[in-house]
């Protein structure tokens, strides 16, 4: 994924040049990694570009601000018009939204509320996560060494970049292990989520997905899911999953942002179900791609139209 630099950032509530979005080296972020952020999706459809639940993400990005105590000076009304403007202006028909808070330069050490908080929004052409042909022929991924951290220890329910340190363990493990991803296990050894994607498996027609307390972050492509398998009849089931379930389970997916809906093929070597996509996971999929794409009217408001 490369960046086109010719585009524009919302910087602190201007639009400035794509080079000229740039923070001091001694910025408290950059030391502590003291940031909030969001992934979030446009996508073209027959009426106009769309952002794919824009108040939830904006909501979410907010309660992580303010679980690290972050005041902002922005309503999520303008912070969510902000990203409008931003779309706009880099004339964009499909893109990935990075929002981010961060607190800024003023003064190193661990306390950071002597510091400014500053705000950007970028956005940016992305296909897909995992590659062109994931989300039909899924995804090879290994079980981490690495686990989540435990609820007492770092908030998990919010995006954070910190929490994104132990994501990148897991996710450099995967690929030196020739996986294309990783799924990790809670501080008990139940089965959390992936490196930045929620996990789901199917088993007898019954779809399972760790609970909020296995230290996930709660996904709003993961709700997504929930909301449209109850709309196809599929049974949903969030609770504990031990890892030999992964192993035997008929199908397996991630979900994310960022991710979409990506099957999974193996999980350490050991063919899920037949090896290829399996017939839930394609239907959802199709449920999925066929909202975000405009195709069948958007029941539950998830649409936010650019125009």
């Amino acid at each position: 994924m490369a960046f086109d630099e010719s585009g524009k950032i919302w910087f602190n509530g201007k639009l400035v040049e794509w080079m000229d979005a740039n923070v001091h080296v001694l910025s408290h972020v950059i030391h502590y990694g003291s940031s909030v952020f969001e992934g979030m999706r446009c996508y073209r459809t027959p009426k106009g570009s769309a952002v794919f639940r824009m108040n939830d993400h904006v909501k979410r990005l907010f309660n992580s601000a303010k679980i690290y105590r972050m005041d902002l000076d922005y309503s999520m009304e303008e912070f969510s018009q902000a990203i409008i403007d931003t779309i706009k202006i880099n004339e964009l028909e499909e893109c990935y939204i990075r929002p981010i808070i961060f607190r800024g330069y003023n003064e190193l050490g661990i306390h950071p509320l002597n510091n400014p908080l500053d705000s950007i929004i970028a956005v940016w052409s992305w296909g897909e996560y995992l590659g062109k042909e994931a989300l039909d022929k899924g995804v090879d991924v290994g079980v981490s060494t690495w686990r989540r951290m435990a609820p007492d220890t770092m908030p998990n329910m919010a995006k954070a970049g910190a929490n994104y340190m132990n994501s990148q363990l897991a996710k450099m493990e995967s690929v030196l292990n020739n996986y294309q991803e990783a799924i990790m296990l809670d501080y008990q050894g139940m089965v959390s989520e992936g490196s930045g994607e929620n996990v789901f498996l199917i088993n007898d027609g019954v779809l399972y997905t760790p609970p909020v307390s296995t230290s996930i972050l709660p996904g709003i492509t993961r709700n997504s899911v929930i909301t449209l398998a109850e709309d196809l009849g599929i049974r949903v089931k969030e609770e504990l999953i031990p890892r030999e379930m992964l192993y035997i389970a008929d199908e397996v997916f991630l979900t994310g942002t960022a991710a979409e809906i990506t099957p999974v093929r193996s999980i350490d070597q050991i063919k899920i179900g037949e090896g290829v996509r399996g017939e839930i996971t394609k239907r959802l999929q199709a449920a999925f791609f066929n909202v975000i794409k405009g195709e069948v009217p958007d029941d539950h408001g998830w649409l936010t139209f650019v125009d």
